[in-house]
């Protein structure tokens, strides 16, 4: 994993203690496309279980992620971001 990517783990970890957690950099998959500098590490998909997010909905299970992110989320850092946010299974 590159930098963007241990620091999108660090937060998350720390902000939502998820019992699963997944980062994927999908950025070579958009190479030539809006957003994607070159650089890499500009498009992501984190796949996350965290009790936090019990009786949440998927729009404010997607609010909590981007909170735990914060400046992360900007144009010259992470251009694109799919969540698959879940709670643990009862």
């Amino acid at each position: 994993m590159g930098v963007v990517a241990d620091e999108i783990e660090t937060r998350l970890r720390a902000a939502l203690q998820p019992t699963d957690l997944s980062i994927i950099d999908d950025s070579d998959s958009h190479r030539g496309h809006a957003g994607h500098s070159g650089a890499g590490e500009s498009h992501f998909t984190v796949v996350l279980t965290a009790a936090a997010f019990a009786g949440q909905s998927r729009v404010a299970r997607q609010r909590l992620v981007y909170a735990a992110l914060g400046d992360l989320i900007a144009p010259d850092r992470v251009h694109a971001l799919v969540i698959k946010a879940s709670a643990p299974a009862a």
